[in-house]
């Protein structure tokens, strides 16, 4: 179980993914670098964010990071971090 950073009601309201976020965020803050990706690889990013992270970091990165890549692949297809986009 990953360390919650959050109250109970600093999750009020937030979708399941939100406070995936807000937790990656607050342990962020917290300098906890290890449950910050952690709570991030549980989060569905943005096809936009992982492009970004891709030109970063490069694809290789990406692809060990453990973070959901289908936004991505759905909207840029398949081969997204081989291709030029």
């Amino acid at each position: 179980m990953l360390k919650s950073y959050l109250r109970d009601d600093e999750k009020t309201g937030l979708s399941q993914n939100g406070i995936y976020l807000a937790e990656s965020q607050a342990a962020s803050e917290a300098d906890d670098t290890e449950t910050e990706w952690a709570w991030l690889r549980k989060a569905v990013l943005p096809a936009h964010s992982l492009l970004f992270l891709k030109h970063s970091k490069g694809a290789d990165w990406v692809r060990n990071s453990g973070l959901q890549l289908h936004p991505a692949a759905e909207k840029y297809g398949a081969d997204w971090l081989d291709n030029d986009i």
